[in-house]
Order: structure tokens, then sequence, then C-alpha cells
């Protein structure tokens, strides 16, 4: 009975379901604890049987394939790429924030259609001087980008055509899912962008648009639907960043995306 408790609290350790706004864990401490895990339970004496043993080879297979999708927030600095992580990944607007040196990551794990999947946000600098050394870094292996402007600033919202080039200047394929995100939209009498032409901006670069505000409690909904559709959409291509444990060897093995010819621009939640 001892042996079953310490394989379970090693497996509880690393399973997805994780505070919203842990940070992310390294590759290399899951490895530890699905190894420690992995001799707990081969160890003589120790091997649970029965429904507890079915549990753990259910527990290990769930942490041993899931789906990891990373989306990168990409748009000047002041225009709420924080806050609307920080809503999404912790349900609340932070108290008070710094502008963003090189790159802020957040997590929440998600289910869709009964399936765990872990959204990893990369909240990226919208200063170039704090972008040159991290710019290649934000765009590899991306599976959808989120652009975000202020309503309240048509300056962010004209700067997004060069959001858009350095985007496509650093190979992301045109299937990536990528969404308009105007933000602030609780500051009514302030607003610079109508609606109107965000919409039109979108639509000829193929892109959902979504209007909201990260501060305002009542629009947190659609905080949440701006990144749940992506997953959806994600999901329903099957486009993927397994992290696939190798029993024995321990390898993070990662597949990289497959174009699904059916994929549409539109989302399916």
């Amino acid at each position: 009975r001892p042996a079953r408790g310490r394989v379970s609290a090693a497996l509880n350790m690393y399973q997805p379901s994780d505070p919203p706004g842990s940070p992310p864990r390294s590759a290399a401490a899951s490895c530890l604890c699905v190894r420690a895990a992995a001799r707990l339970r081969a160890a003589p004496g120790m091997q649970p049987s029965g429904p507890a043993a079915a549990s753990l080879d259910a527990s290990l297979e769930q942490y041993l394939r899931v789906r990891i999708f990373k989306i990168i927030v990409i748009g000047d600095s002041n225009v709420g790429k924080t806050c609307l992580t920080f809503r999404f990944c912790g349900g609340a607007f932070p108290a008070s924030t710094e502008a963003t040196i090189g790159v802020d990551f957040r997590e929440k794990t998600v289910e869709i259609e009964g399936e765990k999947i872990k959204v990893q946000v990369w909240d990226t600098a919208g200063q170039e001087r704090f972008r040159k050394s991290m710019v290649e870094h934000y765009y590899r292996n991306v599976h959808a980008v989120i652009f975000v402007y202020d309503v309240t600033k048509m300056a962010s919202f004209t700067n997004l055509k060069m959001w858009i080039e350095e985007c496509n200047g650093h190979a992301v394929p045109p299937f990536v899912p990528k969404v308009l995100v105007g933000n602030k939209c609780d500051l009514r009498e302030q607003i610079q962008v109508p609606s109107s032409v965000a919409l039109k901006f979108a639509d000829a670069h193929n892109m959902l648009l979504f209007e909201t505000s990260a501060k305002d409690p009542k629009e947190s909904q659609n905080v949440e639907s701006i990144f749940m559709c992506l997953a959806c959409r994600l999901k329903a291509q099957k486009s993927l960043l397994y992290r696939d444990m190798e029993r024995q060897q321990g390898k993070v093995q990662k597949l990289e995306f497959t174009q699904d010819a059916n994929n549409k621009n539109s989302c399916p939640c």
C-alpha cells in the first residue's frame, strides 16, 4: 500500500490538470518523474494489481501523450497582450503589469470533447529592443497566432501590417490559424478603430475578428472564446505538438503540423 501511494504521488506531480497560470515545467523534470514512477511500478513487491494497476497505467498513458498547442500573442506595446493572457490563464485582470522583456509563458489545460489539451501561451514583447534576440523562438513550431491591437489607438491597428509581415517572414505556414483581437473595448468613448474597418482588415488577411476587453469582467467569456476557438480549430485539423515520452529513453518527441485539406476559416466550437 505505501508503494502504491508513492507511485500515485509521483504521477500526480505532473498531471495535465495544473492550476491556471502555473509556470511551464521542464521536459527534463517531467522525464525524471515518469522514470521514477516506472521504477516504482517495476520494483519487486511494489506492483499494484487489479483496479489500482489499471488506474496507474491509464494515468501514466495520459501523461505520456498530451497534446500541447503553442499560441503566440503579437502586437504593439501597451495593447493589452499580457492582460489578455492573464485573463485567460488566471481568470483575473492583473493588478499591475510591466513591459514584457523577451517572452512570458503561461499555460492552461482545457478539455475539448473529452480530451485534455494544454494551451501554451507565449506573451511576446512589443518593443523592438526586447524582441531582437527572441523573434526566432517566438515563431518556431508555432500552432496559432493572435494579433492584438488597441481599439483606442489607431497607430496600433496600422502597425498590424508590420506584425503580419514579420510573421510571414519567419516562414509560418499559411494554414496556421490566425485571429485578430481588438482589446480595450470597455473604453467606448475613446474608440478610434471602427468594427467595420477591423472586420474588413481581418477578412483581407483570412482571420477571424474578436473585440473584447481583458479588464472588464463581463468580457471574460469573450477572452476565453478567443483561445478556445483556436484550440478547437487546432484539434479539428489535427496539428500537434505531442509530449510523447519514450518509456525507456525518456525522450520528447515532437510531431509537426499536418495540413488538413478540409480546413476552413471558421471556428468549429
